[in-house]
């Protein structure tokens, strides 16, 4: 059932931060927007802000308790415009450009001051496509264009996303292999390197963007460095305390394994360009994402957390 009116009763906030959340997708370019919106809603609440969440059926667990949330789909055409009452700032994660327009138009009309958009690299390249073409480009373009003040943040991939199964393939199968057998199998093992952000500073990008006016028209980069697939199988091996071996497969067999557990041809295709892309070109990428201003450092007030750290708080998945 569509809830995405508030009922009645139901009394309402003034500055209320909304979070929109979708199912995990295993789409290129997809963040965890279940994963980075829970940390997003705490990190919001210890500041005082109250915070609604707009979340599909798979992703109405684990919230807050303070957080108000509704059940309903950004993704699909809105009825009513409730779910934007008393919201000064919208978190936009999950959008979909056949819906998004009709969307930022009732929360305009709600009086939303401020989207802060969850988008991701894609609009890189869609840019040399045809219009009909686009998907992540034209979602940034309708938030754009209408009226409301944004920001757009192109993440790099999530640490977390293996919590969930959403983009990239890379490390996807790695929590059943290592438990079962104390084995990685993956493409480009020793040469394969992938940017990864922690979800929580990636929450903390969004919260800096949503409670002020200074990024305001911009596109945050919020890009962690590089990490070797050794280096992300080495995090783990340390923090459970128990060797891993690594079995080099080729792209061929890489394929296979990701599309056996439901990978679609397009997340595969740009997960395996992109290992053997920043292997290749490490220094020239290590050094764009070091150039990046404001960096992750200047927004959130503090160093990006380790993929060691998130391994030691994820340890239990890989037990």
């Amino acid at each position: 059932m569509d809830t995405s009116h508030l009922p009645p009763s139901q009394p309402i906030s003034e500055g209320v931060k909304l979070i929109t959340v979708v199912a995990p997708s295993k789409g290129e370019g997809s963040s965890p927007t279940g994963l980075v919106g829970r940390r997003l809603a705490q990190q919001l609440l210890a500041v005082g802000d109250p915070v609604r969440a707009f979340a599909e059926p798979e992703e109405c667990s684990g919230w807050p308790d303070d957080v108000h949330l509704v059940t309903g789909s950004v993704s699909k055409p809105l009825a009513f415009g409730g779910i934007f009452a008393g919201v000064d700032a919208m978190f936009l994660a999950g959008a979909h450009p056949a819906t998004v327009e009709a969307t930022l138009a009732l929360a305009r009309d709600a009086g939303v001051r401020r989207v802060v958009l969850l988008s991701s690299h894609g609009p890189e390249y869609e840019q040399w496509n045809p219009p009909e073409t686009w998907y992540w480009l034209a979602i940034e373009r309708a938030v754009e264009h209408c009226g409301i003040a944004w920001t757009h943040i192109r993440p790099s991939a999530v640490m977390g996303s293996v919590i969930s199964g959403t983009y990239p393939a890379t490390g996807s199968d790695w929590a059943d292999s290592i438990r079962t057998e104390g084995v990685v199998r993956e493409a480009f093992l020793d040469n394969g390197h992938y940017p990864f952000i922690h979800e929580d500073d990636l929450a903390a990008v969004a919260a800096a963007a949503m409670r002020t006016d200074r990024y305001i028209g911009s596109i945050l980069e919020a890009v962690g460095l590089p990490l070797s697939t050794r280096a992300r199988v080495r995090s783990i091996a340390e923090a459970i305390g128990r060797d891993i071996r690594g079995i080099e497969l080729t792209s061929t067999e890489s394929r296979a394994v990701w599309q056996r557990n439901g990978w679609p041809d397009g997340a595969i295709d740009v997960t395996l360009y992109a290992l053997q892309e920043y292997g290749a070109r490490l220094a020239e990428l290590t050094e764009w994402t070091l150039r990046q201003r404001p960096s992750v450092t200047d927004i959130i007030g503090r160093p990006p957390r380790t993929y060691d750290e998130w391994a030691v708080e994820n340890a239990h998945l890989f037990r």
